[in-house]
């Protein structure tokens, strides 16, 4: 029997019909051994046919998890997304009493919590999902394949502080969205076993890990990876992530990625694709120590938003965007807002003809002291607000081409700008509404 006719059997056949031994375990034989748990766990004709200790094979599909829980805290033991799934949930209470039900909150004494679980759970989602009264989450046992998905598997368990993922299998994983985030407790990490090959989704996967200081993530493989967003976002006291070997080729959303990495003074993107990406909104705010960052290698044609993609980037002293694409943007809201070391912005290229929003653009940027926007398209900008509110150390200013037909608010738009000695201001401007200082 070749294969191809074996595969057609296997899904044709009715296995309380077959008579022989050896056809059954050939059938058997070329079948994942998840399936072939599933299929004859519960049928002891057929455990005696193939002559199979169930409870072996169900060891080599094992998770299991030790926990250990903060002394001064109760709180949940794990999530069970349905009811029915709960008898593939195994917990045991210092590795004694085996509880069959899921409990909402334990005994402060217990010290040590085992958990197995069974071969049919094929996701991890929300699996430690705000159990914030856990101190410690050791990975024994994880002989299994077929988990494709660990999205938010410990978000916000904040009393956690080491986790051992060394035995982790995520070989068929796909999303691996906000799996970490709001573990604001853990200082260390050590992803270097993660296989991420089949990743798509990595939105928010450290967001809020505001104790970690270092990450290495060279080893991560993310060809099919589109989502980034927030991916770093609030990691307030990293200061070394190594992002050197990232394919970022089919990323479309890198919104928030290193927002308030308030810590990170450096951060190299030379190899970065952002060919397909369509928003970059925040994607730098708050990095506050950041004091170069080199982009010359982006490509920015298929971006749309750039609201406050630099906003409180305070330590940078130069920024050179003459490469940026900005044609389809709408909005740069906020783009540059409190650079307060920024003293040359190259601009050249910008092309602004669709943009909407321009508000807080460059205010508080307390270092310019000229800026060339000369070549700005505005017709189609409805928001000036604060544009240049704040540059206090702005002295020549060319807005001539300036067109504020269509803008509804431009109040405050020059507000601080006591140096200003030279202003090419276009001939109408259209300020009924609003002030402009």
């Amino acid at each position: 029997m070749n294969s191809k006719n074996l595969n057609e059997s296997k899904s044709q056949c009715n296995l309380e019909d077959i008579k022989s031994n050896y056809i059954l375990k050939r059938i058997f034989g070329n079948i994942q051994i998840i399936r072939s748990i599933q299929i004859i766990k519960y049928n002891k004709k057929h455990q005696n046919r193939l002559n199979i200790d169930i409870k072996y094979i169900e060891n080599l599909c094992k998770i299991e998890i030790e926990i250990l829980p903060a002394t001064n805290k109760i709180g949940q033991i794990i999530n069970v997304s349905n009811a029915k799934d709960e008898i593939y949930y195994h917990i045991y209470f210092n590795n004694s009493k085996e509880e069959k039900n899921i409990y909402s909150s334990i005994d402060k004494n217990i010290s040590k919590i085992k958990i197995i679980i069974d071969y049919k759970i094929e996701s991890l989602a929300k699996l430690f999902f705000r159990c914030d009264y856990i101190e410690s989450i050791i990975f024994k046992k994880f002989h299994r394949k077929n988990i494709i998905d660990m999205s938010y598997m410990f978000f916000k368990c904040s009393s956690l502080k080491k986790i051992y993922l060394s035995n982790f299998n995520t070989s068929k994983v796909t999303n691996m969205s906000h799996m970490f985030s709001g573990c604001s407790s853990l200082k260390e990490l050590c992803p270097s076993h993660f296989n991420t090959n089949n990743v798509t989704n990595m939105n928010g996967m450290f967001f809020e890990c505001s104790s970690l200081e270092e990450l290495n993530l060279s080893n991560f493989f993310t060809n099919n990876l589109n989502n980034m967003n927030y991916m770093f976002c609030g990691c307030s006291s990293l200061k070394n992530l190594n992002l050197s070997n990232f394919n970022t080729s089919n990323v479309n959303d890198m919104s928030c990625m290193l927002s308030r990495c308030y810590k990170l003074e450096e951060i190299n993107l030379s190899n970065f694709n952002t060919n397909n990406t369509i928003n970059m909104c925040c994607m730098f705010s708050g990095c506050s120590s950041l004091k170069e960052l080199n982009l010359s290698n982006f490509n920015t044609d298929k971006v749309i938003n750039m609201n406050g993609m630099f906003s409180g980037c305070s330590s940078l002293k130069e920024l050179n965007l003459s490469n940026f694409n900005t044609k389809k943007v709408i909005n740069l809201n906020r783009m540059f807002y409190q650079c307060s070391s920024l003293r040359k912005l190259e601009l050249s290229n910008f092309d602004t003809r669709n943009i909407r929003d321009m508000s807080y653009m460059f205010s508080e940027c307390l270092s310019l002291t000229e800026l060339n926007i000369s070549n700005f398209n505005t017709d189609n900008v409805t928001n000036m607000c604060c544009m240049f509110s704040g540059c206090s150390s702005l002295k020549n200013l060319n807005i001539s081409n300036f067109n504020t037909n269509n803008v509804i608010n431009i109040s405050n738009i020059f507000s601080g700008c006591i140096q200003l000695k030279y202003l090419d201001f276009p001939n109408k401007i259209n300020y009924q509404n609003s002030p402009i200082i």
